[in-house]
């Protein structure tokens, strides 16, 4: 017997799922549990198959399931929860490979400026390095500390999103708010005035 379950509450394996979504809108909150126990799976799934990181599913499986439950967009005239739920993992998970492809390249970016390149021998080189450094140093300057702060432990200590929440003691969700905007504003500063 789950803990969410209420004494009263009907075998969770015959309840309709738009009862139980009428359950959980009102308030009883065990009727997520069991909407857990029937989709996570397929939601999992989903999301592993596009993000191909085991922590990023999960962590976006919870996301999907907690988003459900808290915005409330499901409108069962337009299809099943099932349904409802396979097409919610796919778009954040589309969202996830935006974001993270847009990270990555900024990261890269990020670490080519900021390491020594043995190529670069010259004295105009040298120059250039380190004005591009001096670019970084300033447009790392100019972002909130709290978007720094979350870029510079994922750079510097390789941690993940999920990591740094525990390190920073703060929501996952503060945590890719941080890095998202934070990535948005790096690239922003470092674009070339020509583009």
């Amino acid at each position: 017997m789950s803990p969410f379950k209420a004494p009263d509450a009907q075998d969770p394996g015959t309840e309709s799922d738009q009862d139980l979504v009428a359950r959980l809108w009102s308030g009883q909150t065990d009727a997520l549990a069991i909407l857990y126990d029937r989709y996570a799976q397929m939601v999992y799934t989903l999301a592993f198959r596009m993000l191909s990181n085991p922590a990023e599913a999960e962590d976006l499986t919870q996301e999907v399931f907690v988003s459900f439950w808290q915005r409330r967009q499901y409108d069962p005239n337009r299809g099943s929860v099932g349904s409802f739920l396979a097409t919610y993992t796919r778009s954040r998970a589309l969202d996830r490979l935006r974001v993270s492809g847009g990270r990555v390249a900024i990261l890269q970016r990020f670490q080519r400026l900021t390491l020594a390149s043995s190529s670069m021998q010259t004295p105009l080189d040298q120059a250039t390095r380190a004005e591009q450094q001096q670019q970084l140093r300033d447009a790392l300057a100019q972002l909130p500390a709290t978007e720094r702060q979350v870029l510079e432990i994922a750079y510097f200590e390789g941690l993940s999103q999920t990591q740094i929440a525990e390190k920073l003691g703060i929501p996952l969700g503060t945590v890719k708010s941080r890095s998202r905007q934070g990535l948005l504003r790096l690239r922003d500063l470092l674009q070339p005035p020509d583009q």
